[in-house]
């Protein structure tokens, strides 16, 4: 992976709201940052993919989207072995069709 870049920057709109999605890919894991409107750090729940079933813990507790936060970090453990890391500053709560979208553009942009 040393030509690829290990950054990328993603403004995605749904439903007349504007995500940024902020990944940076490691050897032996990633960070991805998720936000609506201001780029804060928020919850950070993280996953270690190791075998077949990751390990998940909550290292900063969300105020909401804590299903969210755990299923985005489990995602990229299937994808990526290693520690897995994700942030989300998500001030008003996601709908279903939004937080699947979200996990499918993350998924996407790690997977490329």
């Amino acid at each position: 992976m040393p030509s690829e870049s290990r950054f990328s920057k993603t403004v995605i709109d749904i439903d007349n709201r504007s995500f940024t999605i902020q990944v940076l890919l490691f050897d032996n894991g990633s960070y991805v940052s998720i936000t609506e409107g201001q780029e804060k750090i928020g919850g950070l729940t993280a996953s270690i993919g190791t075998g077949t079933v990751p390990i998940t813990t909550s290292i900063i507790p969300a105020k909401s989207e804590s299903l969210f936060l755990k299923l985005m970090s489990e995602q990229l453990s299937s994808i990526i072995t290693g520690i897995n890391i994700v942030s989300a500053f998500i001030p008003k709560e996601l709908e279903n069709k939004t937080a699947k979208i979200l996990i499918a553009k993350t998924r996407e942009i790690v997977e490329k």
